[in-house]
């Protein structure tokens, strides 16, 4: 059972704030494991990915989301075993996620109430833990194979879509028996969040959002107005907003990096580079990173409790602190805005 304690005086564990009614606060930067477990961000060490996730919770990180899916049950694995060698005053709140289950065509949303318990199942296993803290719908379970961009005609596969109502109710179910203790949705719009609302209470969503991306304001908006918790991700944008990349480095990609074809990475690049130098003149200013301006500028925005940051090597989530404790002023807020209005215009409103 995880309890969250953190080190006194980190100033990750002076910035924790509620996660909606759940009872858990949290430190305002999550560890994300989807690249602790997978291949498509390259190869990975798990002693690597073990050592990242005790130096995370050793600095103030009081909570990690993973999902099934990522790297089809490894990074559970290797969140299991980093588990088992913390104390239980260390460990951290685990969130993971459910719907997205393996076929022979590839990668299938599917949430029906069999489905979803087998999966939480394997899930416990995997992590050596009696319950989740946050168990989560990773996509609306219509059925469909997931694919990043137009999903492919699947002519003759079996209807395995199932309502939102049917299987938001099976969620709430695992709550009431004590297998999870709160349950979210993550990439369900706001119409979707009203319907499950409905049926249960959503005690947490988890969309993507950053200053490269804030098509998300509205399901924000929803958390702040409802009072569900909110842990976003991509607020990094896979490391563009990081300040480490440029045109050179993104050319010099391997070959099976997702990155090299993503078109954040080739036709929009010129722009978000632009957008990432804005970052970057308000951190020298700062005197901190320019992923800790991007980070403090999501966690500015009204409506989010967390951030979740991604990290694959023990040093990466040296300036997650800085991020929390970080306050832009106005001067700041306007500079930024100018930045997004200039180069990416069409990707929400540019103004917590």
């Amino acid at each position: 059972m995880t309890t969250s304690s953190a080190p006194p005086g980190s100033a990750l564990a002076a910035s924790r704030v509620p996660l909606g009614d759940t009872g858990m606060t949290l430190s305002r930067v999550g560890l994300g494991a989807w690249s602790l477990g997978s291949t498509d961000w390259g190869p990975q060490d798990d002693t690597d990915s073990i050592a990242t996730i005790r130096e995370a919770v050793a600095s103030g990180v009081n909570w990690i989301d993973t999902a099934a899916a990522y790297g089809l049950g490894h990074s559970e694995e290797v969140i299991g075993r980093a588990l088992a060698a913390l104390s239980p005053h260390e460990r951290p709140y685990v969130f993971t996620k459910c719907g997205v289950v393996p076929d022979e065509r590839g990668l299938r949303k599917v949430m029906t109430p069999a489905s979803v318990r087998t999966e939480l199942e394997g899930s416990l296993r995997r992590l050596g833990v009696d319950h989740i803290d946050l168990y989560q719908v990773h996509w609306p379970g219509d059925g469909k194979l997931l694919a990043w961009g137009p999903v492919t005609d699947d002519p003759g596969a079996p209807d395995l879509s199932t309502p939102l109502e049917e299987y938001w109710q099976t969620m709430a179910d695992l709550r009431r028996e004590g297998k999870v203790r709160a349950i979210g949705l993550s990439n369900h719009s706001v119409d979707e969040l009203e319907r499950a609302a409905a049926i249960a209470p959503v005690d947490a969503v988890q969309p993507p959002f950053s200053a490269l991306d804030r098509g998300t304001a509205d399901i924000l908006a929803w958390c702040a107005d409802t009072g569900a918790g909110a842990i976003v991700y991509q607020v990094l944008k896979s490391g563009l907003l990081s300040g480490a990349f440029s045109a050179e480095r993104v050319a010099a990609l391997r070959e099976t990096d997702w990155r090299r074809q993503a078109p954040d990475f080739t036709t929009g690049l010129h722009h978000n580079l632009a957008v990432t130098e804005a970052l970057g003149e308000v951190a020298a200013r700062h005197a901190v990173t320019t992923a800790a301006v991007a980070i403090a500028w999501v966690l500015a925005w009204p409506g989010v409790t967390g951030a979740i940051i991604g990290a694959r090597k023990p040093g990466q989530s040296a300036d997650w602190a800085a991020a929390a404790a970080l306050r832009l002023g106005e001067d700041d807020r306007q500079e930024i805005s100018r930045a997004l209005r200039d180069h990416v215009p069409d990707a929400g409103p540019v103004h917590p």
